[in-house]
């Protein structure tokens, strides 16, 4: 079985349903954004993702699947166990839960504290407090999220911090289909601002880019400390031609080799990650090349060793 890394886990509603109780069923901490705003539109902002990305089946919309079960960590640690995967990387939930979730098991979660630039001094000391006292180590931006793309200089004194703290920082690099904001929000061309003010940050580009992948590539080549993951992409259309990820496949079996990681998103696609494996060993890539994105690569970037 192949040792893998795992760069986007997204744990399921723990036993005490403690996630469920976070989210709101807007999507963000109950009390939280603008109270004086009305509801949304049906189908719009975020909720357009439904539109996106529910299965069709004979031409017919179908409803979404049921809700994953509730998992205590160990049953999560058991299956990472069970699968080969050595450590898997989390964020997307409040910061006091992930730093516990990180110290409970060290080797087996790389945690992404997210931070607001709207906090200034306050959030790059709330940074500092994450990682020094509760042992996070690493930072996540989500201009989806936040309407600020990487290289507003609201994140600069975050990005000073992370480099003295020596961590890396994951950041939203796609387009995104929530049609209430720009869709080039995360855009591969913010990184190459942000790259060259912070040149000894270590930046993983989340989510692979698409569709500017070419963008991706020239990017990914210029800048020594980019990375970039496949996170929220299903393996199969990498090998496909016209999907758009041609040079991304090209260039990361040869001279980009070491700046590709996964980002399984098991849950997202209802695979298992040995059945998502197998798709990554199916695509044209070198054998050691295949080792490189699931493990080398990783291992290396995120100091796991």
């Amino acid at each position: 079985m192949r040792r893998v890394i795992d760069l986007e886990c997204v744990l399921p509603p723990d036993e005490n349903g403690v996630a469920r109780q976070y989210f709101g069923a807007a999507g963000h901490r109950i009390g939280e954004g603008d109270p004086e705003l009305l509801p949304p539109l049906a189908g719009y902002g975020f909720e357009n993702y439904r539109n996106i990305f529910t299965r069709r089946e004979g031409g017919a919309r179908q409803p979404d699947g049921a809700k994953p079960a509730g998992k205590s960590l160990a049953q999560i640690v058991a299956e990472m166990d069970r699968d080969g995967v050595q450590t898997s990387v989390i964020h997307r939930m409040p910061n006091d839960l992930l730093a516990k979730i990180v110290q409970a098991y060290p080797t087996r979660f790389f945690g992404l504290a997210t931070l607001s630039p709207f906090d200034g001094m306050r959030g790059v000391r709330e940074l500092e407090r994450l990682v020094r006292e509760a042992k996070v180590q690493g930072m996540r931006v989500g201009a989806l999220y936040n309407g600020l793309a990487a290289s507003d200089r609201r994140y600069y004194p975050l990005y000073a911090k992370c480099v003295e703290l020596d961590i890396p920082v994951r950041i939203y690099t796609s387009m995104n289909y929530a049609n209430d904001r720009p869709y080039d929000l995360g855009h591969p061309r913010h990184l190459d601002q942000v790259a060259i003010d912070f040149p000894e940050l270590r930046i993983i580009a989340g989510l692979g880019g698409w569709p500017w992948i070419n963008d991706m590539v020239g990017l990914l080549r210029r800048h020594p400390n980019l990375v970039c993951d496949t996170a929220s992409h299903h393996p199969r259309y990498f090998g496909t031609e016209g999907s758009g990820w041609e040079m991304l496949l090209q260039f990361g079996n040869t001279l980009l080799q070491d700046k590709v990681m996964v980002g399984f998103s098991a849950e997202q696609f209802g695979l298992s990650i040995p059945d998502m494996v197998k798709l990554y060993e199916a695509l044209p890539l070198k054998d050691a090349v295949v080792e490189k994105w699931l493990y080398g690569n990783a291992r290396r970037f995120l100091r796991l060793h």
